[in-house]
C-alpha cells in the first residue's frame, strides 16, 4: 500500500516504463483536517514501484498554475500515454475565477516521467454544448469535463480521450456519460458525441479502457449518491459506491453492461476509482484508492494489488474482503 504520513492520496493513474510502474495521484495535506477540503488544495504526486506494493516517492509532477492561469486552482485526474519517445500527461484543470466549477483538459509532457512542462496552448479539450451539459447549478454541482483517459486506437492509429461528462438532455440525475474526443497528434482535439448512453448515473468518474481476451472493458466509478432514480427503479438494487464497468467488442463501442452489480463496492466506499493492470507476473490485478474505513474515517491511500479474474462469459471479479488491512 502507498500511504503517505503527511498527505491524503485518492484518484491515480499508472504508466509502465520497463519493469517500473509509475503512479501519479491526487494528493493534499492531511493537516487540512477535513478531507472534503482536499479537492481544493490539490497537487499531482508521483511514486515508482516494481511490484505495485512497495513504492518510492518521487518529486511531485504537477501543481496548479500561477494566478490567472486556466488551472490556477486545481490539477485533477488524468492519464499518461507515450508517443514517439515523449510522455503525455493529460489532466483536469480548474481556475479560481470560476470557483473550480468549470472543468477543462490540458496537457503536460516529459521525456523522463520526472520533469514536466505544461503545454502553452492549454487547455486543449473543452466541452462542446452540442452534446454536453455546460455549467448549470440548477441541474448539477459542476461542469463535468474531467478525468481524461487517453489511448491510441489499435487499428486506425488515432488518439482518443474518454472523459467524465454529462449529456445535455434527460433527467438531471441520469445525465452522466463517458464523453469522447479524438486527435491525430495529441495536441489538436475534436470533441465527439458520448460513447455511452445517459440514464444510469449523474456522472461516470475516472474511466479506464482495457483490452482483455478479445473484449474492451470500460471501468468507471460512481458514488451511491449519483445513482439515478431510473436506475434504482429498474434494478431494485440498493445504491453502492465503487467501481463498475461496461463491455464492448470495439474500443469505441457500442458499450453495454453485462451485469447491474458493481465490480467492487460497498455502502461506505472502502475502495474507489479502481483500475486494472498487469502485475509483475503477467496476471491481471485491480488497484484502487483506499477511501473510507468502516468507522467512516477517510484513509486516503493506494491499495495493494488485488487479484482480478475474467470469467468465460466475460464478467470480471476481484478477490476482496471488506476486512482488508489499512496498515
Amino acid at each position: 500500500m502507498l500511504r503517505l504520513p503527511d498527505k491524503w492520496i485518492w484518484d491515480f493513474w499508472l504508466a509502465q516504463d520497463g519493469a517500473d510502474y509509475h503512479v501519479f495521484y491526487l494528493q493534499a495535506p492531511r493537516s487540512l483536517g477535513d478531507p472534503d477540503l482536499r479537492h481544493w488544495n490539490v497537487s499531482i504526486g508521483h511514486a515508482v514501484s516494481q511490484d505495485l506494493r512497495d513504492w518510492r516517492v518521487l518529486p511531485d509532477a504537477l501543481r496548479p498554475g500561477s494566478s490567472g492561469d486556466w488551472d490556477d486552482y486545481t490539477t485533477w485526474t488524468g492519464s499518461i500515454i507515450q508517443h514517439e519517445g515523449l510522455w503525455y500527461l493529460f489532466y483536469t484543470g480548474g481556475n479560481r475565477a470560476e470557483r473550480g466549477l468549470v472543468q477543462r483538459i490540458g496537457l503536460a509532457t516529459s521525456a523522463d516521467l520526472i520533469h514536466w512542462e505544461k503545454h502553452p496552448a492549454n487547455p486543449l479539450v473543452v466541452a462542446n454544448p452540442r452534446w454536453y451539459e455546460l455549467l448549470d447549478l440548477d441541474l448539477w454541482h459542476d461542469q463535468a469535463w474531467r478525468d481524461p483517459w487517453v489511448f491510441r486506437h489499435p487499428e486506425t492509429g488515432s488518439f482518443h480521450a474518454l472523459i467524465t461528462a454529462r449529456a445535455n438532455h434527460g433527467p438531471a440525475d441520469g445525465r452522466g456519460v463517458v464523453g469522447h474526443a479524438c486527435s491525430d497528434d495529441l495536441i489538436n482535439w475534436e470533441v465527439m458525441p458520448p460513447l455511452t448512453e445517459a440514464g444510469e448515473f449523474g456522472h461516470l468518474e475516472v474511466p479506464q479502457l482495457t483490452y482483455i481476451r478479445g473484449r474492451y472493458y470500460l471501468l468507471f466509478c460512481a458514488a451511491a449518491s449519483v445513482h439515478s432514480t431510473a436506475r434504482r427503479r429498474r434494478t431494485g438494487l440498493e445504491p453502492v459506491t465503487g467501481t463498475h464497468y461496461l463491455i464492448a467488442d470495439d474500443p469505441l463501442g457500442p458499450f453495454h453492461y453485462s451485469t447491474d452489480e458493481f465490480l467492487i463496492s460497498d455502502e461506505i466506499g472502502s475502495l474507489y476509482a479502481g483500475k486494472l493492470a498487469r502485475g509483475p507476473g503477467g496476471d491481471w490485478v485491480f488497484v484502487a484508492s483506499r477511501m473510507f474505513a468502516p468507522d467512516g474515517t477517510f484513509i486516503g491511500a493506494l491499495s495493494d494489488p488485488l487479484p482480478a479474474r475474467i470469467a468465460d462469459d466475460g464478467n470480471l471479479s476481484v478477490a476482496w474482503s471488506a476486512e482488508i488491512s489499512d496498515d
